[in-house]
């Protein structure tokens, strides 16, 4: 889905364009309120990939803890290639016998190194279903089990423009993941945010939010265009209790500190603004020892996911014995004339399954989640109990 760039961008440019006409570094550099070293650094960008040499670079980790050797990695291919029936538990066995002196690690990372070397094929599992209730947020024990997003709070910079930091972190390292300077909180800037987070990160199982736009709505169930794309990705959106912020009190936490350390006072215009943010989350994820953590830094917890960003969204099949219907512009399904059923405008073009459960009854989801019970006859929807999220006033 194409979006619009953030102001960051365009700001970057105004600064190389001035910068080429003329204009001196220094005063540049002074007026925009970054150091020489940045001003450098955007022009080099802008002379070795033109324009799109000043789109974001997204951080990414210096060293993945707790990689597997690649030497190891050679031994359990050349083992797997001389014994191709050989699955990742005999391997670990048979390579601890014979090679004492070689960490090897646990048969799941045997088995996930097998499937990365094209030498085995993960059989499909059956997805579970996706719930929203706020009741059963999930705890953390591993990165990427969690995801926690929000707006830190928006504050006007020394220009006057408003500035919308979009903060995510990982709920179990506690990494920031995601610091972006955004113009607004509309869907399409944190949708275009959220893809740079994931093509570094990869996918999380759940991202955890509270019930303010974009990233929930009035609609059946809370569902917006943004979560709805996040469950097209095979990922949960959890939702807090409204009111309760404690219940994602790691990340909110962590907005104390940030606004304490980039924001007082402000820069005064968004391209510096994201440079304090950038240099912060460098210190906050490498440098900085956490109480939390047994004074280790977060980088020294996290790994990146597993699940990448697919270049095209998967595709879900319903069962056979579901008609499948496309939800119309208005958020609504027809079951013919004068019969139509409301599901809710964020589900507007996608497709849902519709089986019928009774006479003139007929049980209408989404995915795996069961939105509720249309009645035909009477023409009547009824939302499904677990789906009812309290929207945020």
């Amino acid at each position: 889905m194409p979006w619009k760039e953030t102001h960051v961008t365009e700001e970057r440019m105004s600064f190389v364009s001035r910068l080429r006409t003329g204009e001196r570094m220094s005063d540049l550099c002074s007026e925009y309120g970054i150091s020489r070293k940045t001003g450098y650094k955007v022009l080099a960008r802008f002379e070795q990939d033109s324009a799109a040499g000043l789109l974001d670079r997204r951080p990414v980790p210096l060293r993945i803890p707790h990689r597997t050797p690649e030497p190891t990695v050679a031994l359990i291919r050349e083992l797997r290639l001389q014994h191709p029936t050989w699955g990742a538990k005999k391997l670990k066995a048979y390579l601890e016998r014979h090679q004492p002196g070689v960490r090897i690690p646990a048969a799941s990372t045997v088995g996930d190194i097998l499937e990365r070397q094209g030498l085995v094929s993960r059989c499909r599992r059956r997805r579970r279903p996706l719930r929203l209730q706020a009741d059963k947020l999930r705890k953390s024990e591993r990165p990427n089990e969690v995801w926690s997003i929000d707006f830190k709070g928006q504050f006007r910079l020394g220009n006057g423009k408003r500035c919308f930091p979009l903060t995510v972190t990982d709920h179990y390292s506690r990494a920031y993941l995601g610091l972006e300077a955004l113009d607004d909180t509309t869907s399409l800037p944190v949708e275009a945010a959220m893809s740079r987070v994931f093509e570094v990160h990869g996918l999380p199982d759940a991202i955890r939010s509270d019930n303010g736009v974009p990233f929930a709505s009035t609609s059946l169930g809370g569902l917006s265009r943004l979560s709805v794309w996040w469950m097209k990705l095979g990922i949960v959106p959890e939702r807090i209790d409204p009111g309760k912020p404690q219940q994602n009190g790691r990340h909110e936490r962590s907005h104390l500190t940030l606004k304490q350390e980039t924001a007082r006072p402000a820069a005064n215009n968004s391209l510096a603004q994201q440079e304090r943010f950038d240099d912060w989350l460098t210190t906050y994820n490498r440098e900085r020892p956490h109480e939390a953590l047994d004074m280790k830094t977060p980088w020294e917890l996290y790994a990146p996911s597993r699940r990448k960003l697919p270049d095209a969204l998967p595709t879900f099949d319903y069962a056979l014995y579901d008609d499948v219907m496309t939800v119309n512009r208005g958020g609504r399904i027809s079951f013919g004339r004068a019969k139509k059923c409301c599901v809710g405008a964020a589900l507007a073009g996608e497709t849902v399954g519709v089986r019928e459960v009774g006479p003139d009854c007929w049980l209408v989801a989404f995915l795996t989640m069961e939105l509720g019970v249309y009645d035909r006859k009477n023409n009547r929807f009824t939302p499904n109990d677990h789906l009812s999220f309290s929207p945020h006033h």
